[in-house]
């Protein structure tokens, strides 16, 4: 059996490079040598650096993605990404794929840069009838209206930028006075922000991937966060209490279940993915879709893939299977 090369992409131009970095480790090491021959592509502001089991380092082409060193050229079969924030969530690197026809593990361009813009995806989203936070848009240059804010979401709320992840640029909000230096902190992260409405209610988080062309729904995860919200620390710290499976009343469960289904549908998703709700009166409001999750060992994914008693490598190995279909 010949086996497919696969590049596991890490890095990115974002604050979350280090984390993607920590993701690609565990994937990288997890992945099945008998099927895959496995590079590690490292992506860097200054370079595009490669690396393969027997050490050996590769210069990455951002043109073609081909790996070269003392002569020898790799060609790429397949792309799995783990780049969270820039290039990765936000479609450029699916863009390149699409270009030169790699096979991707996650969604297209535009599915990919729509996930990633919290306020387009959550308009969306509410077209289907799917509750929300209630939200406010700002952008860098508009004038803020700080009462008029307050009035429409309540306060505390959230600062939000738009287009982060793993709650960089977020700030929770519990008085006037903190809400405009708030913005002016986020607008450090992106031009765009979204403001929301706080929520209180349980929070949970449901793994989704399509393998053997069907989707599946992963054993959902109750969040009980130590700090004031699920935030960096939480993530990754260990400032968190991570409950696999929920403790959840069935019926609830199968509405997470059929509304997370139909997000992963609606939205054109691809490979695995992780959506974030609250649950408040025992109906979910969806907080975020991540369409490029964590995959560090501690990040919720890798539980949920535990708690359903198969192996890691088993389950990377279908999600780049369906890859290539």
């Amino acid at each position: 059996m010949i086996r497919k090369k696969v590049g596991v992409v890490c890095g990115g131009y974002s604050s979350e490079h280090k984390i993607s970095l920590q993701s690609a480790k565990t994937v990288f090491s997890n992945l099945d040598r008998n099927k895959w021959e496995a590079f590690l592509i490292i992506i860097e502001k200054s370079k595009w650096t490669g690396k393969d089991d027997r050490g050996n380092i590769y210069k990455v082409s951002k043109g073609d993605l081909k790996l070269t060193s003392n002569g020898k050229t790799v060609k790429i079969d397949l792309i799995l990404n783990l780049i969270h924030g820039s290039l990765g969530e936000n479609g450029q690197l699916a863009a390149l794929c699409e270009i030169l026809d790699i096979p991707l593990s996650s969604c297209d361009s535009y599915s990919a840069a729509l996930t990633f813009n919290k306020r387009d995806c959550l308009s969306i989203l509410r077209e289907l009838k799917i509750p929300t936070a209630k939200y406010f848009a700002i952008d860098k240059d508009d004038d803020i209206d700080v009462d008029l804010i307050i009035k429409k979401l309540g306060l505390p709320c959230f600062v939000k930028a738009n287009r982060s992840g793993s709650s960089f640029g977020i700030f929770k909000v519990y008085d006037k006075i903190n809400l405009l230096p708030s913005i002016k902190k986020a607008l450090k992260y992106d031009t765009q922000l979204i403001i929301e409405s706080n929520l209180n209610g349980l929070e949970v988080s449901v793994g989704t991937a399509r393998y053997e062309n069907e989707i599946q729904v992963f054993p959902i995860t109750e969040i009980i966060s130590n700090n004031d919200f699920f935030d960096y620390s939480a993530k990754y710290e260990g400032q968190s209490e991570e409950i696999t499976p929920a403790r959840i009343e069935k019926s609830l469960e199968k509405k997470l279940v059929d509304l997370s289904k139909k997000i992963y549908l609606k939205l054109g998703l691809k490979g695995f993915v992780r959506t974030e709700f609250i649950i408040v009166d025992k109906i979910p409001h969806l907080l975020e879709v991540n369409s490029v999750p964590g995959m560090t060992e501690k990040s919720i994914i890798p539980q949920q893939i535990k708690a359903m008693k198969m192996d890691l490598s088993d389950f990377l190995s279908k999600i780049l299977i369906q890859a290539l279909e």
